[in-house]
């Protein structure tokens, strides 16, 4: 029997194309927001819109009136297009480049492990602190003087030396030798160059901190909140960490100026009651910064998880109670910003980029930041150290005596490159908020023993969506003073000057 061909008949043109002439979709994600049913409309280069679901049923049925309001906000959004494809691709490729700007950048972040020595024992620590008596954990002249020859191969415009610990208080005087070096180069080669240092800040005398100011080292601290909760969680061998800390914050702000000193709390089980007297003793302390941390999965923390440790909706509970109590501060005339909270919203509402590793995509560890241990290990990021430090030393990207061409080109970037594009990977390629987050390669490595993780039960995943869906939550309010809270957040600016300047626009 022999064959036949048979035609092969299309269907006409016409069936592929909108069911309303000018009017196509671009590619974009959806997700129903919980609290009020709105449903978040994210475009592939972050711009969002919030419309009810009877508005989304006319988007998608093609239905939706071209003069209508909505479709222009839509249009000026890159999420529906009419003929005119060219401006809107030039504006969509400009937006792109902008929101992905740190692709292309050299490492800014360079941090230098000075010493894992501490006369503190916090029962969250991420790495494993040793004695103030121990030896063989202080950084040497010759190994930072390599990282030194590293940080100045970058090529990015502003270069960042963070001092870390352990206690960095204790290896001031490499400290000051470091900040020296770097300076001298700066001004030879026209670099700029600025510091940071992560302390307790109670080591630190009149005379070293005359040396921060006259250097304009930033001063970063911890402050936990009322002295029941810092004390619990970040005991000292006087037991007054507290006291302590609150002295020696005035201290540093009297000599360095407050606006060179900023905290963060590491929230633990011990900190999920207390959310408002927290943010009080901030308040207190003449602070207008507060960043709230949830426990890191390393070094004691691990050990202490029992102990500490709580679920995503734990902390997020924990952190709506804080936002709220933030937001009605502001209002009132109290400067106090969440930073992580600045950080969200600052990708959310505008196109640029942030600095912050955890909502970068592809991922910027090793990429955007380096750091380089006390015994001249070169790593990925501080976290990647911290896993090293538990045995796992596969994001360990060489030493220092290797350029930072090649330190780019290790295994440990590979792993980085392969697993670090939130967009390619599965539970994160379809969620709306993935033009606002990253992929975190080696929080997964630690938590869930694989550099891509499973989105279904990540814990980074589950929070980052929480912080989301708050933050959204309270855009789609449309409330003009909230908003104001957030710009002021995002822009530095004092509140007042936004609300008045609305008031003149309005």
């Amino acid at each position: 029997m022999s064959l036949q061909k048979r035609a092969v008949e299309f269907s006409p043109e016409s069936a592929f194309s909108s069911q309303t002439p000018g009017y196509e979709l671009l590619p974009f994600r959806t997700r129903k927001l919980s609290q009020n049913g709105h449903i978040l409309i994210t475009s592939s280069v972050g711009d969002y819109q919030l419309v009810s679901p009877v508005e989304y049923a006319s988007l998608v049925n093609h239905e939706l009136p071209k003069d209508s309001e909505l479709f222009k906000n839509l249009r000026s959004r890159h999420i529906v297009c009419d003929s005119n494809h060219g401006p809107l691709f030039d504006a969509i490729e400009a937006q792109t480049r902008t929101r992905k700007h740190h692709v292309t950048q050299a490492p800014e972040l360079h941090i230098f492990v000075l010493t894992l020595r501490c006369d503190h024992r916090c029962l969250y620590c991420q790495i494993t602190p040793q004695k103030l008596s121990a030896c063989g954990f202080d950084m040497s002249w010759s190994t930072a003087r390599l990282a030194l020859d590293r940080v100045f191969e970058s090529t990015a415009n502003v270069l960042t030396i963070e001092f870390q610990g352990g206690e960095a208080a204790l290896s001031f005087d490499l400290l000051c030798r470091i900040v020296h070096a770097a300076e001298e180069r700066s001004e030879r080669e026209q670099r700029a160059v600025r510091f940071v240092m992560t302390t307790t800040l109670h080591l630190l005398d009149t005379k070293q901190l005359d040396f921060c100011r006259a250097h304009s080292i930033e001063l970063s601290t911890s402050l936990d909140g009322p002295d029941f909760v810092h004390n619990a969680n970040r005991p000292n061998a006087t037991r007054d960490s507290w006291r302590r800390t609150i002295d020696a914050i005035k201290n540093a702000g009297e000599i360095c100026g407050q606006e060179h000193i900023s905290a963060l709390t590491t929230v633990s089980r011990f900190s999920l009651p207390h959310a408002r007297a927290i943010i009080d003793t901030y308040v207190e302390a003449g602070l207008e910064t507060i960043s709230l941390r949830p426990i890191s999965p390393f070094g004691f923390a691990v050990k202490s998880a029992s102990k500490l440790g709580y679920s995503t909706t734990e902390f997020m509970k924990f952190y709506r109670e804080a936002i709220a109590y933030l937001i009605e501060l502001n209002l009132q005339g109290v400067r106090l910003e969440e930073t992580y909270a600045s950080l969200l919203l600052t990708r959310i509402l505008t196109p640029f980029p942030t600095s912050y590793v955890d909502l970068q995509s592809p991922a910027a560890a090793g990429r955007n930041v380096l750091v380089y241990n006390y015994d001249g290990g070169v790593y990925v990021s501080d976290e990647a150290r911290m896993l090293a430090e538990m045995g796992d030393d596969r994001f360990r990207m060489g030493d220092v005596n290797q350029e930072l061409a090649r330190l780019q080109k290790s295994p440990a970037m590979q792993i980085i490159n392969n697993h670090g594009v939130a967009e390619e990977l599965s539970g994160c390629c379809d969620c709306a908020f993935v033009p606002y987050c990253g992929a975190d390669p080696v929080f997964h490595v630690a938590t869930q023993g694989d550099p891509e993780g499973d989105r279904t039960t990540s814990e980074f995943c589950q929070r980052q969506t929480a912080y989301f869906e708050l933050f959204f939550d309270y855009i789609s309010q449309n409330d003009p003073d909230i908003m104001s809270v957030f710009m002021s957040w995002i822009t530095r600016k004092p509140l007042s000057d936004l609300v008045s300047t609305r008031q003149e626009a309005g």
